[in-house]
């Protein structure tokens, strides 16, 4: 495992609660056969972040004291967890996490390179509000952890603009929904953390 792996794997415990297991693995390296049901196409880096990320899972399942059970993909590339099961995979390049725990609650987990997000992306990512006051990179990732902590509940696709985030120095956000997503009222909150380390920017969301 790289530093780098290693420096994203030890800020992931540290800003996630007990109960949730994490682990790491690096994509560019071999993994572990796919289970049964696991299959993805698509590019070759594709694959291999597939990879990676259920090779994380299994490490996380085996924290938990679980055996290794298969994680497809839903048509929409979302997971499908096991039953009793909640769970969060993000990954880059050069970097997969997992996080999963077996209490039934939101998740949320995001990895970007921390480097500045293009210009032209603001105006997607970045409510009016946001626009002064706000990394782009760290509204970006938040939002993205937020998405996915929220999405086995609703099953729906949105924009970013749906979310408004506030940053809480020194590693704290909410992420506060600006419409009615069902079940989701117009106000509702999810509460994150953050750190940037590894070469990336990390977001944990937990409801």
């Amino acid at each position: 495992m790289t530093n780098d792996l290693a420096a994203l794997l030890a800020a992931a415990r540290a800003l996630l609660p007990a109960g949730v297991a994490v682990a790491a693995c690096d994509p560019r390296d071999p993994q572990p056969p796919l289970l049964p049901g696991e299959a993805v196409r698509g590019i070759a880096r594709r694959q291999q972040e597939f990879a990676a990320g259920r090779a994380a899972v299994r490490l996380c399942m085996a924290e938990l004291g679980l055996p290794s059970q298969a994680v497809p993909a839903a048509p929409d590339r979302s997971p499908l967890w096991p039953p009793g099961l909640s769970g969060s995979i993000t990954h880059s390049a050069t970097a997969c996490l997992a996080a999963l725990t077996r209490s039934p609650r939101l998740l949320g987990l995001d990895i970007e390179p921390d480097a500045p997000l293009p210009q032209e992306m603001h105006s997607l990512v970045l409510r009016p509000e946001e626009r002064d006051c706000l990394d782009p990179l760290l509204a970006f990732s938040a939002k993205e952890a937020a998405y996915k902590a929220q999405y086995p509940v609703t099953r729906t696709l949105f924009g970013f603009e749906v979310m408004q985030i506030r940053i809480d120095p020194p590693d704290r956000f909410t992420a506060i929904f600006r419409d009615s997503i069902d079940p989701f009222a117009e106000g509702s909150r999810l509460e994150g953390r953050y750190a940037r380390t590894g070469g990336h920017l990390l977001t944990v969301v937990i409801g």
